[in-house]
């Protein structure tokens, strides 16, 4: 590697007993970002100020690709975003280096985390069509339960077009305010052929 540019560590840590001196052990680093944030959480400020910190030249250094990114697409965004402004991304247990130049390794790794990140949402669509499917054959899927029934639905538009406050007219039907929303948006013959259960 060449001499210009920092090396900087970026270190997550999801739970309190997890040992953040331990992912980067011995990795010679000019500064280190810690978050203590689980992978789903997208709110990472040390990520983000380690982003905005970062410049061309330098090199962001992680111990493995789980630690930066909550998934696949949001891996390769990271990875895209960073080599094309001219900042590499290493990972020391993948042993993978990106640097934005026409390396042939590099470009199929991402395409292939593309190709995964596509082929995961893929499976989990197919899954729950099959799921539905299922549950069609067995008569046990009615979709998502309606709350009111259509003349409680009916009722509930008149008295919120009258000009009720939705906050007590939620309260007093059992509904949040975002379901009360949603009935005010529908389409007026969309409860017909709903099951009142």
């Amino acid at each position: 590697m060449s001499g210009k540019g920092q090396r900087i560590g970026y270190i997550r840590v999801s739970t309190l007993d997890q040992n953040a001196e331990r992912q980067l052990e011995g990795v010679p680093l000019d500064r280190v970002f810690t978050d203590a944030a689980s992978g789903k959480d997208t709110d990472r400020p040390q990520l983000i100020s380690l982003l905005a910190y970062a410049r061309e030249g330098d090199a962001i250094v992680v111990h493995s690709m789980d630690r930066l990114a909550r998934n696949v697409d949001d891996l390769r965004r990271l990875v895209q975003q960073q080599t094309r402004r001219g900042v590499r991304v290493q990972f020391i247990k993948e042993n993978l280096l990106f640097t934005g130049e026409e390396s042939p390794m590099a470009n199929l790794m991402l395409t292939v985390l593309g190709a995964v990140a596509q082929f995961e949402r893929d499976l989990i669509k197919e899954r729950q069509r099959e799921g539905i499917a299922l549950a069609k054959q067995r008569g046990v899927y009615r979709g998502r339960q309606r709350k009111l029934s259509a003349d409680r639905v009916a009722e509930l538009r008149t008295r919120a077009a009258s000009g009720e406050k939705k906050a007590r007219l939620a309260r007093e039907f059992g509904i949040s305010r975002e379901t009360l929303y949603q009935y005010l948006r529908e389409p007026e013959n969309s409860e017909a052929g709903c099951s009142t259960s």
